[in-house]
Protein backbone atom coordinates (compact mmCIF):
# COMPACT_ATOMS: atom_id res chain seq x y z
CA UNK A 1 0.00 0.00 0.00
CA UNK A 2 0.96 3.48 -0.60
CA UNK A 3 0.24 6.90 1.04
CA UNK A 4 -0.84 10.18 -1.32
CA UNK A 5 3.09 10.77 -2.02
CA UNK A 6 3.17 7.78 -3.64
CA UNK A 7 5.43 6.18 -0.53
CA UNK A 8 5.10 2.59 0.29
CA UNK A 9 3.10 2.11 4.15
CA UNK A 10 5.18 -0.44 5.76
CA UNK A 11 2.74 -0.49 8.87
CA UNK A 12 0.44 -1.47 6.25
CA UNK A 13 2.85 -3.94 4.60
CA UNK A 14 3.59 -5.33 7.95
CA UNK A 15 0.27 -8.08 7.77
CA UNK A 16 1.01 -9.31 4.54
CA UNK A 17 4.78 -9.54 4.15
CA UNK A 18 5.44 -12.58 5.35
CA UNK A 19 3.31 -13.67 1.92
CA UNK A 20 6.03 -12.98 0.24
CA UNK A 21 8.66 -16.45 -0.18
CA UNK A 22 11.67 -14.64 0.16
CA UNK A 23 10.16 -12.71 3.05
CA UNK A 24 8.34 -15.16 5.03
CA UNK A 25 10.69 -18.22 4.87
CA UNK A 26 7.43 -20.02 5.23
CA UNK A 27 8.85 -22.84 2.67
CA UNK A 28 11.10 -25.25 4.50
CA UNK A 29 12.91 -25.09 0.73
CA UNK A 30 13.66 -21.64 0.61
CA UNK A 31 14.11 -20.95 4.26
CA UNK A 32 17.06 -23.79 4.47
CA UNK A 33 18.54 -21.57 1.11
CA UNK A 34 18.40 -18.76 2.83
CA UNK A 35 19.89 -20.25 5.90
CA UNK A 36 22.73 -21.73 4.49
CA UNK A 37 23.34 -18.62 2.47
CA UNK A 38 23.11 -16.37 5.90
CA UNK A 39 25.57 -19.25 7.47
CA UNK A 40 28.42 -18.87 5.27
CA UNK A 41 28.11 -14.75 5.40
CA UNK A 42 28.20 -14.88 8.84
CA UNK A 43 30.58 -15.37 11.72
CA UNK A 44 30.97 -18.77 12.19
CA UNK A 45 31.91 -17.70 16.32
CA UNK A 46 28.28 -16.06 17.83
CA UNK A 47 28.87 -12.57 17.56
CA UNK A 48 26.36 -9.38 17.64
CA UNK A 49 24.30 -8.63 14.07
CA UNK A 50 22.67 -5.76 13.70
CA UNK A 51 20.16 -6.33 11.07
CA UNK A 52 18.71 -2.50 10.09
CA UNK A 53 15.13 -2.68 8.15
CA UNK A 54 14.31 -6.00 9.62
CA UNK A 55 10.89 -5.99 8.67
CA UNK A 56 9.17 -8.69 9.98
CA UNK A 57 12.60 -10.39 11.28
CA UNK A 58 12.79 -13.61 9.21
CA UNK A 59 16.92 -13.13 8.81
CA UNK A 60 17.09 -11.93 12.44
CA UNK A 61 14.94 -15.66 13.14
CA UNK A 62 17.54 -16.89 10.97
CA UNK A 63 20.83 -15.65 12.67
CA UNK A 64 19.71 -15.99 16.16
CA UNK A 65 18.93 -20.02 15.35
CA UNK A 66 22.72 -20.19 14.64
CA UNK A 67 23.51 -18.85 17.53
CA UNK A 68 24.19 -14.74 17.26
CA UNK A 69 22.50 -12.03 19.53
CA UNK A 70 20.66 -10.05 16.80
CA UNK A 71 19.38 -6.10 17.24
CA UNK A 72 16.94 -5.58 14.33
CA UNK A 73 15.88 -2.16 13.73
CA UNK A 74 13.16 -1.07 11.37
CA UNK A 75 11.09 2.15 10.65
CA UNK A 76 7.66 0.38 10.79
CA UNK A 77 6.40 -0.33 14.28
CA UNK A 78 4.08 -2.91 12.89
CA UNK A 79 7.15 -4.77 11.58
CA UNK A 80 8.96 -4.63 14.93
CA UNK A 81 5.69 -5.86 16.65
CA UNK A 82 5.63 -8.83 14.28
CA UNK A 83 9.88 -9.44 14.59
CA UNK A 84 9.07 -9.32 18.54
CA UNK A 85 6.51 -12.00 18.40
CA UNK A 86 8.46 -14.48 15.98
CA UNK A 87 11.84 -14.36 17.56
CA UNK A 88 10.29 -14.27 21.24
CA UNK A 89 12.43 -16.77 23.76
CA UNK A 90 15.44 -15.66 21.26
CA UNK A 91 18.38 -13.32 22.16
CA UNK A 92 17.10 -10.57 20.15
CA UNK A 93 16.02 -6.96 20.58
CA UNK A 94 13.67 -4.95 17.72
CA UNK A 95 13.57 -1.03 18.01
CA UNK A 96 11.85 1.33 15.98
CA UNK A 97 14.14 3.80 14.06
CA UNK A 98 15.78 4.77 10.91
CA UNK A 99 17.55 1.98 9.27
CA UNK A 100 20.39 5.19 7.84
CA UNK A 101 20.57 5.99 11.34
CA UNK A 102 20.07 3.45 14.08
CA UNK A 103 18.99 4.52 17.55
CA UNK A 104 21.79 2.04 18.67
CA UNK A 105 24.50 4.85 20.56
CA UNK A 106 27.67 3.98 21.30
CA UNK A 107 27.02 0.12 21.14
CA UNK A 108 29.32 -1.56 18.11
CA UNK A 109 28.44 -4.91 16.53
CA UNK A 110 30.69 -7.90 14.60
CA UNK A 111 27.45 -7.51 11.61
CA UNK A 112 25.52 -5.36 10.01
CA UNK A 113 23.04 -7.35 7.67
CA UNK A 114 20.75 -5.02 5.67
CA UNK A 115 18.59 -6.57 3.39
CA UNK A 116 16.47 -4.77 -0.35
CA UNK A 117 17.26 -1.57 2.05
CA UNK A 118 20.23 0.55 0.94
CA UNK A 119 19.17 0.80 -2.91
CA UNK A 120 15.86 2.92 -0.86
CA UNK A 121 17.92 5.18 1.14
CA UNK A 122 18.20 9.01 -0.19
CA UNK A 123 22.02 8.90 0.20
CA UNK A 124 23.31 4.96 0.34
CA UNK A 125 26.84 6.08 0.68
CA UNK A 126 26.76 8.24 3.88
CA UNK A 127 24.65 4.88 5.71
CA UNK A 128 27.21 2.90 4.45
CA UNK A 129 30.18 4.87 5.95
CA UNK A 130 27.64 5.45 9.23
CA UNK A 131 27.19 1.76 9.24
CA UNK A 132 30.96 0.54 8.90
CA UNK A 133 31.53 3.25 12.04
CA UNK A 134 28.88 0.54 13.85
CA UNK A 135 31.55 -2.27 13.36
CA UNK A 136 33.56 -3.49 15.68
CA UNK A 137 37.46 -4.36 14.81
CA UNK A 138 37.35 -7.16 12.04
CA UNK A 139 33.63 -7.13 11.72
CA UNK A 140 31.70 -7.12 8.40
CA UNK A 141 28.95 -6.15 6.04
CA UNK A 142 26.19 -7.84 4.64
CA UNK A 143 24.42 -6.02 2.17
CA UNK A 144 21.74 -7.95 0.39
CA UNK A 145 20.49 -5.72 -2.65
CA UNK A 146 18.89 -5.88 -6.96
CA UNK A 147 17.33 -4.05 -9.65
CA UNK A 148 13.92 -5.52 -9.39
CA UNK A 149 11.57 -5.14 -12.42
CA UNK A 150 12.02 -4.56 -16.43
CA UNK A 151 9.30 -1.58 -16.96
CA UNK A 152 10.41 0.57 -14.29
CA UNK A 153 13.39 -1.03 -12.64
CA UNK A 154 14.27 -0.41 -8.90
CA UNK A 155 17.40 -1.16 -7.36
CA UNK A 156 21.05 -0.88 -7.15
CA UNK A 157 22.78 -2.57 -9.33
CA UNK A 158 25.92 -4.51 -7.85
CA UNK A 159 28.88 -2.33 -9.60
CA UNK A 160 27.27 0.92 -8.41
CA UNK A 161 26.99 -0.51 -4.73
CA UNK A 162 30.79 -1.86 -4.64
CA UNK A 163 31.47 1.60 -6.20
CA UNK A 164 30.18 3.41 -3.27
CA UNK A 165 32.28 1.54 -0.81
CA UNK A 166 35.87 3.10 -2.21
CA UNK A 167 37.95 4.30 -0.61
CA UNK A 168 38.39 0.01 -0.10
CA UNK A 169 36.28 -0.62 2.76
CA UNK A 170 38.63 -4.30 3.22
CA UNK A 171 37.79 -7.02 1.23
CA UNK A 172 34.93 -6.98 -0.92
CA UNK A 173 33.18 -10.00 -2.18
CA UNK A 174 30.02 -10.02 -4.73
CA UNK A 175 27.91 -13.03 -4.41
CA UNK A 176 25.17 -13.21 -7.41
CA UNK A 177 21.87 -14.53 -5.90
CA UNK A 178 19.50 -14.27 -9.11
CA UNK A 179 20.54 -18.19 -10.12
CA UNK A 180 19.05 -19.44 -7.25
CA UNK A 181 15.76 -19.79 -7.25
CA UNK A 182 15.25 -21.39 -4.06
CA UNK A 183 16.53 -18.08 -2.28
CA UNK A 184 12.82 -16.32 -3.67
CA UNK A 185 10.16 -19.54 -4.17
CA UNK A 186 10.44 -18.77 -8.06
CA UNK A 187 12.43 -18.38 -10.88
CA UNK A 188 13.83 -14.75 -10.90
CA UNK A 189 15.31 -12.83 -14.38
CA UNK A 190 16.72 -9.23 -12.44
CA UNK A 191 19.90 -8.57 -10.69
CA UNK A 192 20.03 -9.71 -7.29
CA UNK A 193 23.29 -10.19 -5.19
CA UNK A 194 24.80 -10.43 -1.80
CA UNK A 195 27.80 -8.03 -1.13
CA UNK A 196 30.05 -8.97 2.19
CA UNK A 197 32.33 -6.56 2.95
CA UNK A 198 35.52 -7.64 6.01
CA UNK A 199 36.89 -4.83 7.97
CA UNK A 200 40.17 -5.29 8.47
Amino acid sequence: MTDESGTIDWDAEAAVFDDEPDHGLRDAEVRRAWAGRLRSWLPARAGDVLDLGCGTGSLSLLAAEQGHRVTGIDRAPAMVARAREKLAGHDAVFLPGDAAAPPVGERRFDVVLVRHVLWALPDPARALRHWRGLLRPGGRMVLVEGVWGTVSPVGIPADVLTALLTPPAGHVRVERLSDDPLLWGRQVHDERYAVVVMTG
